[in-house]
């Protein structure tokens, strides 16, 4: 697999992680995100295809959610918002162990499409997906900043 672009650096995230103490340790999540003031944005899902709707990467995890990932990005920056502003996203994958497996292939991917902002998530191992040649779908919500 080729790299991921190196990560872009962030503006620091509007929003509040709140991890209480009484409960164990995230990694690569949070367990709440309090929003700031702003207009709701809902991710839709979003695969690992290219623009024409081919998947390059047809047998390809980590490669597939770097896709989705720079999909999801670019619909927060139609919307005039960033990787900084998504709250909370829900990972669709067919199989909980291969993302286990390309876990470093996948945090490259991650931290170059959303930097090192980790809202609320939940991972979802499923049968397949609407689209016969994904492997992951991403969906999500954001909170982007009034525009001016």
């Amino acid at each position: 697999m080729t790299s991921p672009p190196p990560p872009t650096p962030t503006p620091p995230p509007p929003h509040r992680i709140v991890n209480p103490a009484g409960l164990a340790k995230p990694v690569g999540y949070a367990h709440g995100v309090l929003a700031a003031p702003g207009r709701l944005l809902f991710l839709g899902g979003q695969v690992g295809w290219d623009r024409e709707g081919r998947f390059p990467h047809p047998h390809d995890l980590a490669r597939q959610t770097d896709l989705a990932l720079e999909n999801l990005v670019t619909v927060l920056r139609e919307a005039g918002g960033g990787p900084e502003h998504v709250t909370s996203l829900r990972v669709y994958v067919l199989s909980a162990q291969a993302w286990r497996d390309q876990a470093k292939e996948i945090g490259a991917a991650w931290r170059a499409r959303m930097g090192r902002w980790y809202p609320a998530m939940a991972l979802f191992e499923v049968r397949r997906l609407y689209e016969p040649e994904a492997l992951v779908e991403v969906e999500g919500t954001a909170v982007v900043p009034e525009r001016r």
